[in-house]
């Protein structure tokens, strides 16, 4: 026999259920026999089964209202609706619910073993369908990481190191240095490759709001929760979730962000029952945890939970050799190619100093593209500050050259004041989130 298939019985016919068990278990299989759908529900939360033999006249919870509850909780596994009340109504509106199949009490063990191997099967195909799709594009997921600095090369080393293993991993860097795609590298190499990546942006959502994304509600937790919500570390189930802008999170938030990492477990909004998953958690910032830690904003003990491998990317000012391959590989991927990049322009981009690193440089590149009417892009089609004219941007204080922090400064200045005031438009023209915008802007005064 192949691999066992993990098969949960719900069933509250004890003679039944203990007689169905054992013959199951002696053919090979992991049985696991529960007597209420409630009982199911929490089972199937705690772990996963491959099939699950599920009878329709249950105490408490119908069968019917069970198996939508369990395809919510465990969508890959499948269902098979075992009934002594078999009806042609009863048997449809199991299928229409997401059942296998539909088998009446009695029926021949070779039967039930006979459906248990071809419910298994499908579950199998699907699941492997979708690693084959990730796969197909796996040999191209290094392409997102463009770069031969030795900079760039140190972090490709730590990555291909670091992705084989469950271990968290705190990736640092300035904004638009491409944080997320090392997250999303990390997870396409690794065994989860097949199973979700969940990406949270912790600075986006408000605490309340991203308390309920992540952990879920139960119904009538508070207003407007009107039926239960499963949070974003359920969905990620046995994939990776990634946190992005951890640093912005609150310190209640941390603490329980601090739980799930200890204990692998947390509760929905309103619920009481502990919830395990299994998930790998990634997480980037753009601030200075260690300086947050120094002046108690950021928990101490969630830092070092947070900081088993610690990924720095280096922003792009200091990886100069790595912007030509950079400006080529947007060039290739954008709408309406242009043909190449000319050398006046492509030393222009070379001598900037990318305040917004690659992201600027990818927005940078899509507008000359639509600008340009040669078969090149050429120095008139950049944007003036990047090309240095003074009256956009001035970037000398009188013989003195600006820092970087007061370049950003005088750079957002400008900004804000070319689109009268409007920080959503410079937030997406920076490719920053508002609220760094707004930090950002309080920093500076």
């Amino acid at each position: 026999m192949k691999d066992p298939i993990s098969v949960l019985l719900v069933d509250d016919d004890e003679s039944f259920g203990k007689v169905l068990s054992d013959e199951l278990s002696r053919s090979g299989h992991r049985v696991r026999r529960v007597e209420s759908a409630e009982e199911a529900q929490t089972v199937l939360l705690a772990e996963g089964f491959d099939v699950v033999l599920l009878d329709l006249r249950l105490p408490g919870m119908s069968g019917l209202e069970a198996l939508r509850g369990i395809k919510g909780i465990r969508p890959g596994s499948e269902v098979v609706v075992l009934t002594g009340y078999s009806s042609v109504d009863n048997a449809v509106e199991a299928m229409r619910a997401g059942a296998y199949d539909f088998l009446a009490k009695p029926s021949p063990l070779n039967q039930i073993e006979a459906v248990i191997q071809k419910a298994n099967e499908k579950r199998r195909i699907l699941i492997e369908n979708e690693a084959l799709r990730v796969e197909v594009g796996r040999s191209r997921r290094f392409d997102r990481l463009v770069g031969e600095s030795p900079g760039m090369r140190a972090v490709l080393e730590l990555v291909s190191k670091v992705a084989p293993t469950d271990s968290t991993v705190l990736i640092q860097g300035e904004s638009g240095v491409g944080k997320e795609v090392i997250a999303k590298t990390i997870h396409d190499s690794s065994e989860r490759r097949s199973r979700p990546f969940i990406v949270v942006d912790c600075a986006a959502l408000h605490e309340n709001l991203l308390l309920s994304e992540l952990f879920g509600h139960e119904k009538g937790a508070y207003t407007g929760a009107a039926s239960r919500k499963h949070g974003l570390f359920e969905v990620a189930d046995t994939g990776t979730i990634f946190l992005d802008e951890i640093g912005e999170v609150s310190p209640a938030m941390q603490v329980k962000l601090l739980r799930v990492l200890e204990t692998n477990a947390f509760r929905r909004v309103g619920g009481t029952a502990n919830i395990r998953v299994d998930v790998r958690i990634l997480a980037a910032t753009n601030r200075d945890l260690r300086a947050l830690v120094r002046d108690g904003a950021f928990r101490e003990d969630l830092y070092y939970r947070l900081n088993v491998i610690s990924i720095l990317i280096p922003p792009l000012r200091e990886r100069r050799e790595d912007i030509p391959p950079l400006a080529r590989h947007f060039l290739e991927r954008t709408p309406r190619q242009a043909k190449g990049i000319s050398r006046e322009a492509m030393a222009i981009l070379s001598s900037y100093s990318w305040p917004g690193n690659i992201r600027e440089l990818q927005n940078v590149i899509a507008r000359a593209v639509i600008l340009s009417q040669s078969r090149e892009i050429l120095p008139a089609d950049l944007p003036a500050h990047i090309r240095g004219d003074p009256d956009v941007w001035n970037i000398q204080d009188g013989d003195r050259p600006l820092s970087l922090r007061d370049a950003e400064k005088h750079y957002i200045a400008a900004l804000l004041k070319r689109f009268d005031g409007h920080r959503a438009t410079v937030a997406r023209i920076l490719g920053v989130s508002e609220r760094t915008l707004y930090r950002k802007i309080r920093e500076h005064r």
